[in-house]
């Protein structure tokens, strides 16, 4: 008799395990199905990026080598073809190239669209803010005081790669529209600043000089110092451009 208990609760065991399996195993292979789908996506995508980096970087090479070469239309069509097939770091500095020969072109429209563009080609102001600020610097000279902070406030910003560049860039600009005490108050916080480049901090102290002695239209050529002077590469960035104004090659 106890044989016979075992055998039909073990039949009963059987058919529960049936109607779980048949509940279940559809469940369980669509949840598989769509981490395969999901896995070979990623991976797919991952191969995507991959390629057009490597697409990116070897254009961008041809480009920095025909520079060298002074070839610029090769240079050209190959910063171009860095900028339609790369991504990330490199299309960013291709379309920087780009605008350094349209400066060197006196096309200054063109320079300024093209380190525009490339200051949207990322979200990461290691690479965004140098291209910006270049464009920032190409329109001083003709843009209203209003459209010129509108670009540079956001990268002077304490916590932006470039901040005290940018507080300079902000400094001259009021200085050249007249807002002289606000120009002043802003050299006087970069010449005592913490964590600001000696060099800035140079420049900051002969603005002041030269704004309490009256002889503020002597300072075009520090304008143009600020303008063209390099800033450090951020760390891990050693392969970002520096935010001089126009330099085609880099």
């Amino acid at each position: 008799m106890v044989d016979v208990f075992e055998q039909v609760e073990e039949e009963l065991r059987s058919e529960r395990y049936k109607r779980l399996a048949r509940t279940w195993l559809p469940v369980v292979g669509v949840v598989l199905a769509v981490a395969l789908v999901g896995a070979l996506g990623w991976w797919g995508w991952d191969s995507y990026n991959t390629n057009k980096a490597a697409k990116g970087a070897e254009a961008y090479d041809r480009g920095v080598e025909a520079l060298q070469a002074d070839k610029p239309m090769d240079a050209r069509a190959a910063f171009e073809e860095a900028v339609k097939n790369g991504n990330g770091a490199y299309k960013v500095l291709a379309l920087q190239q780009q605008a350094g020969l349209a400066v060197s072109a006196n096309k200054f429209p063109d320079a300024v669209r093209l380190f525009d563009e490339a200051a949207k080609a990322s979200s990461d102001p290691i690479l965004s803010d140098p291209p910006a600020l270049k464009a920032a610097f190409l329109i001083m000279d003709t843009a209203p005081l209003a459209d010129i902070e509108k670009r540079l406030e956001p990268l002077a910003d304490d916590k932006r790669p470039l901040h005290a560049f940018a507080q300079e860039a902000l400094a001259l600009a009021r200085l050249q529209h007249g807002k002289v005490k606000e120009a002043r108050e802003a050299f006087v916080l970069l010449q005592l600043g913490q964590d600001v480049p000696d060099s800035i901090r140079q420049r900051a102290q002969i603005a002041i000089e030269s704004i309490d002695a009256g002889t503020v239209g002597a300072l075009a050529p520090i304008i143009k110092a600020a303008a063209e002077a390099p800033a450090p590469a951020p760390a891990g960035a050693a392969n970002a451009p520096t935010p001089s104004a126009p330099a085609a090659q880099q």
